[in-house]
């Protein structure tokens, strides 16, 4: 994909200025506030009070990050007719680690238009517990859809583009300053430029990843840390005809832990994740996956790793007039660590409330408005971390259990299909189950999840109510889990293992 490069190339400001009382005459003798206020006027409109040059020009919203939320929140605000700058440190496209899994929100939240540029279209799923006691379900009707992130990617920023946004590469943002002699007026926010730069913008939406540099600005805190480890994996047709259709789901050695095969045409994504501490588990982890898996001869063509991390709570949403979503916010399911959908949705709020932060006329409105959008996003993803955050405490206590109702239990496993595909969420299920919602205030007071700050032990240590830390057993789990599962033992990489189940 090209990009534009060029400097000062988005649109000037137009704000008009208001105009002096019939009658008055100017004070020829202006105090040196007013001319400070003269220079500030005169940055805004487009000019250099010193000088008379041109000065930066200001843009209504400046999206730092071409990720899928950030994407998503440039088409939002450039689709509503607001001049969009998108910044993005990478060339497109470029790799990304994650599975590429699209369910049901994800496909709901992409613009109008959207063709997914799909590699397989998944019917079955194959779980098992590190590697024993796998059992396939099966379903007529697609379940998710596969696709490879960069091409992903780089579609929704041509979305973006196509709406009207304008997309930077290779621009690396090393700060966001929102007082100062650099930043011209109380309305705008200087997004300051590797090179030196500064760009300037009436409201900025950081989506530039867990570790950039905007989440930090507003300051974003984290109530869980995990590794997630992948490789891409070309394989030989045959292997790749056994896979089609059908992905596969490992509850893996360590509490917490699972690993992955999604089948994207000739290459296999083979990846696994735990809590960050576990490294060197981790990696074994992967090794042994890939290993039983009949896969080991085959070249990766990619092997990468990822910090996944997931906000607390009581973490901001905003700073000012700067919005984070997506990664950059930490906003992704505490269970899966799924955040494709995350940051389509969260990404797309962020671009509709930040254009009525870039129309706020002082700091209360911009408050306002910063404090509406996360109202939204804790009313939605919200809710949902929270259950997600009480399923991997389930999880990691009792992976058996878990095992045997997903793969035994009609139910649980309509409650899956119905996620994936997008006709229902795990908190609407909780919402509007009693039993489910009384079982999770159960769990509630049994384990360390109701504060937000995830179950003890996921990459960050576990808290009291209070605020203290606590110790915890970070890094020093038990590998032991709850089996309590009988039934088949057939390998998890066969399709045709012989604990295959009807369809749902």
């Amino acid at each position: 994909m090209s990009s534009e490069h060029a400097e000062n190339t988005g649109p000037e400001h137009t704000d008009p200025v208001a105009a002096e009382p019939a009658g008055t005459t100017p004070d020829p003798t202006p105090d040196a506030g007013e001319e400070q206020e003269d220079a500030r006027d005169a940055v805004a409109e487009g000019t250099d009070a010193a000088d008379g040059t041109s000065a930066d020009r200001i843009w209504d919203v400046v999206v730092v990050g071409a990720g899928p939320a950030g994407a998503s929140a440039a088409y939002a605000a450039a689709v509503a007719g607001r001049r969009v700058l998108l910044l993005e440190k990478a060339e497109l496209p470029r790799y990304k680690t994650c599975g590429g899994g699209i369910i049901g929100p994800s496909r709901d939240a992409l613009p109008p238009g959207f063709e997914l540029p799909l590699l397989d279209r998944v019917h079955a799923v194959t779980f098992s517990m590190d590697g024993r006691f796998a059992r396939t379900r099966r379903s007529r009707r697609m379940l998710f859809g596969l696709v490879n992130r960069p091409e992903f990617d780089a579609q929704l920023v041509e979305h973006a583009q196509k709406a009207g946004a304008e997309l930077r590469t290779g621009v690396a943002v090393t700060r966001v300053e929102q007082h100062g002699p650099g930043v011209p007026d109380r309305r705008t926010v200087a997004v300051v430029l590797a090179d030196g730069e500064r760009v300037l913008a009436r409201a900025v939406v950081g989506a530039d990843g867990s570790a950039g540099r905007i989440g930090a600005h507003v300051g974003v805190k984290l109530g869980q840390v995990d590794l997630g480890l992948e490789s891409e994996i070309p394989v030989p047709p045959s292997v790749a005809e056994d896979w089609k259709g059908r992905v596969l789901i490992d509850w893996g050695p360590m509490p917490g832990s699972y690993g992955w095969v999604f089948p994207k045409g000739d290459t296999l994504t083979v990846g696994v994740i735990s809590a960050r501490g576990e490294g060197a588990a981790t990696k074994r982890y992967l090794e042994d996956f890939v290993a039983r898996l009949g896969l080991a001869g085959f070249e990766p063509t990619i092997s990468s790793g990822h910090l996944t991390r997931c906000r607390t709570d009581d973490s901001p949403l905003s700073r000012g007039r700067v919005l984070v979503c997506g990664d950059a916010a930490g906003l992704l399911e505490p269970w899966t660590r799924e955040g494709i959908s995350y940051a389509l949705r969260s990404g797309r709020l962020a671009g509709e409330w930040a254009v009525r932060v870039a129309e706020a006329h002082d700091a209360v409105d911009a408050r306002r408005q910063a404090l509406n959008y996360a109202f939204a996003i804790k009313a939605g993803l919200g809710v949902e971390m929270a259950v997600g955050r009480r399923m991997l405490a389930v999880f990691e206590r009792r992976p058996g259990l878990l095992h045997a109702v997903i793969t035994g239990v009609r139910p649980a496993w309509k409650a899956f299909t119905d996620i994936t595909r997008g006709s229902a969420t795990l908190g609407g299920m909780v919402r509007s189950n009693g039993l489910a919602r009384r079982a999770l205030e159960l769990l509630d007071r049994r384990m360390d999840t109701s504060a937000g700050h995830g179950p003890a032990g996921r990459g960050v240590p576990p808290r009291a109510q209070d605020g203290t830390e606590r110790s915890g057993d970070d890094g020093s789990r038990a590998k032991g889990q709850d089996g309590g599962v009988t039934g088949s033992t057939g390998s998890a990489g066969t399709p045709g293992d012989t604990g295959t189940t009807g369809n749902a």
